[in-house]
């Protein structure tokens, strides 16, 4: 018998946790963190510790940004469970390093990426280093608009430099002209320009041709230009040639490139010159100009640098000379590869590098050096930055838009130019909180914004006239959710598109849950011939709780109706059950016993409509009779 009775016993138990983790599901589903928290470490005292409970916490906490509820819940579920998910792991350590627990952080990490190994948040990543990778890689908080641009092809196309309307730039598409390079079984580069106009906020390109010169293109490579601000003379890259335009070896048989420049005459690039620090036993390449023209930038991996390749610079004479060449330095150049610098009109140094902290091979950076020799480079991280090559930075005067080059996957070619765009985008959403049931405008409304994975973002009250207004970015998904005492909540989805400045208008009305003297929420359904509460009637149930719990000196009386269906006495009987359920399950919920007076059922006493006893009526009718309510006997 107490056997029989313990099993009774645990099944009971059972029942009541699976009911509670549903009605906490609900509540989560629909924002309402708080309460999901409340109900999910109740289901926790009763017993209930599975992974599912346990990890929904973490989250209840982690949308929350309350990083220390959140790995304390996480930390259960993990060390508990083997076969939580592993987006789990990544919140996990998400919270650990936002405590400052580095050390436990890291040795996670390290079993999320044995687990994850493709996974793009750690393909990369150096356990020594994880956390700066971590942020590298990220774009959570980063608004810049990237895009493949049309002109690129199945080939290697680089290095995009705007000048006086027009857009330079390295490829290999001419095919039918050039035997294949050996390196990458592609074509040898020749130099593009095309024309770049603004219409309507958006670049419009035309179609690419070689650069307007009868010589600077050969059967060889040429690439990457710089141009002077008077827009007279251009330095680019190209092979060594002897005089008969072939490609000209040193003692070991290779062929370095060099740097060449050319005059603007009539339209065309003319009158090539080589620049005489050039050699036959090393390479230059990737010329770039100080904002005033006074110093040329370049890469060469000549003896006595610092790595593979070095960046250095020479003074342009006022003569056309040319000083002797000057290492950069350890501020800039490491034992691994630096390559295409660029220097913007304020002055900041760009190159890429693969001797610095990145994502994969190369990464652009960024550094102060103009200004201040003991500064460190920084690097652009991603969207600029992949696991790939990143490279051939270029930004416009504006400091918000401009080129560069990838080699990373998505692409249509083996290297692809990329504009970005880094102006701001930003839009407006707001509303008015309104009574639902008046049309009032409604004060003191708690409105949070939240973002697609869950998250609150920003929360607001309302304003005497109901207003509310948060500042969002383009391209988002958000949900607004309005809460009040003694309302239900509303809440509204907005999606936000590209277009800067847009306002997007997301109304509230919320619900009261006080009318007179009632507490009015929706239906309450139970199972036929049934009286225990059902989750949707637990969700329901739960205003009345809210209600009472802040009008502590509160006391209700419960009444229940049935329909006509059945027998007058069975009905009475049934209705009453169910009004003590629903009377029971608000005690169960902390509610003093004694503020409510009594829960009474009345059957089908007192019919709303025509469907009484013999009369055929729809399942709508009837349900029109199926109904409980609240009566406020003090408030």
């Amino acid at each position: 018998m107490k056997t029989k009775l313990f099993i009774f016993l645990f099944a009971l138990s059972s029942t009541f946790m699976v009911a509670q983790k549903k009605l906490a599901d609900k509540f989560f589903e629909n924002y309402a963190y708080v309460k999901a928290t409340e109900l999910y470490e109740e289901a926790v005292k009763k017993g209930d510790s599975s992974a599912h409970v346990l990890t929904r916490l973490g989250d209840c906490y982690y949308n929350n940004s309350k990083s220390q509820e959140a790995a304390l819940w996480y930390g259960k579920a993990l060390n508990r469970y083997n076969d939580v998910n592993p987006e789990y792991i990544f919140k996990y350590i998400q919270s650990l390093r936002s405590i400052g627990n580095y050390v436990e952080a890291d040795k996670w990490l390290v079993k999320f990426k044995e687990i994850q190994s493709g996974d793009s948040r750690v393909k990369n990543f150096d356990a020594n280093n994880l956390d700066m990778y971590e942020e590298l890689a990220s774009t959570e908080d980063v608004v810049v608009e990237i895009e493949n641009l049309p002109f690129n092809t199945e080939f290697s196309d680089f290095g995009g430099y705007t000048a006086n309307g027009e857009l330079y730039f390295a490829s290999s598409r001419h095919a039918d002209l050039k035997k294949n390079y050996g390196w990458n079984d592609e074509p040898f580069l020749d130099l593009y320009s095309l024309s770049v106009t603004d219409k309507e906020g958006k670049k419009e390109y035309g179609d690419p041709n070689f650069i307007k010169s009868t010589k600077i293109n050969t059967a060889y490579h040429e690439a990457s230009v710089a141009i002077t601000n008077d827009g007279q003379t251009i330095y680019f890259t190209r092979d060594n040639l002897d005089k008969r335009n072939k490609l000209d070896y040193d003692r070991k048989g290779t062929s370095h490139l060099k740097l060449y420049k050319a005059t603007l005459k009539e339209g065309q690039w003319e009158s090539i010159v080589e620049l005489p620090f050039n050699d036959d036993y090393f390479s230059n390449g990737h010329p770039a100009l100080s904002p005033d023209n006074t110093k040329l930038y370049f890469v060469s991996d000549r003896d006595g640098g610092l790595g593979h390749t070095d960046i250095y610079e020479v003074d342009v004479l006022e003569d056309g000379n040319y000083s002797e060449p000057r290492n950069l330095g350890s501020q800039i150049n490491t034992e691994g590869r630096e390559m295409f610098p660029f220097v913007a009109k304020d002055s900041t140094f760009y190159f890429s590098s693969d001797g610095y902290l990145n994502l994969g091979l190369l990464d652009i950076y960024k550094s102060n050096i103009l200004k201040d020799d003991t500064t460190e480079p920084e690097n652009l991280g991603a969207p600029y930055n992949s696991g790939y090559d990143d490279f051939a930075f270029f930004i416009n005067e504006n400091s918000k838009t401009g080129y560069f080059s990838s080699n990373r996957p998505g692409g249509k070619g083996s290297d692809d130019i990329y504009s970005f765009n880094a102006e701001p985008c930003q839009q407006k959403i707001e509303g008015i909180a309104r009574d639902a049931k008046t049309n009032e405008l409604l004060a003191s409304v708690e409105v949070k914004l939240i973002n697609n994975s869950g998250k609150i973002i920003a929360t607001v009250m309302t304003t005497a006239t109901g207003a509310y207004e948060f500042d969002a970015d383009c391209d988002k998904s958000y949900t607004v959710l309005g809460s009040k005492k003694d309302y239900k909540d509303d809440m509204k989805k907005v999606v936000t598109n590209f277009e800067n400045g847009k306002v997007n208008n997301a109304d509230l009305y919320l619900t009261p849950l006080i009318d007179n003297n009632q507490i009015v929420i929706n239906p309450i359904f139970f199972d036929f011939d049934k009286w225990n509460i059902r989750t949707d009637a637990e969700y329901e149930l739960e205003h009345i709780v809210d209600v009472m719990r802040a009008h502590p000196e509160m006391v209700i009386k419960i009444e229940s109706h049935t329909d006509s269906r059945g027998s007058d006495s069975y009905n009475i009987k049934l209705s009453d059950r169910r009004a003590k359920s629903t009377r029971d399950y608000i005690i169960s919920r902390g509610i003093a016993t004694e503020r409510i007076e009594s829960a009474i059922g009345y059957g089908e006493s007192q019919l709303l409509n025509k469907c009484s006893n013999g009369v055929k009526c729809t399942s709508e009718e009837h349900q029109l009779n199926r109904r409980s309510y609240f009566y406020i006997l003090k408030k």
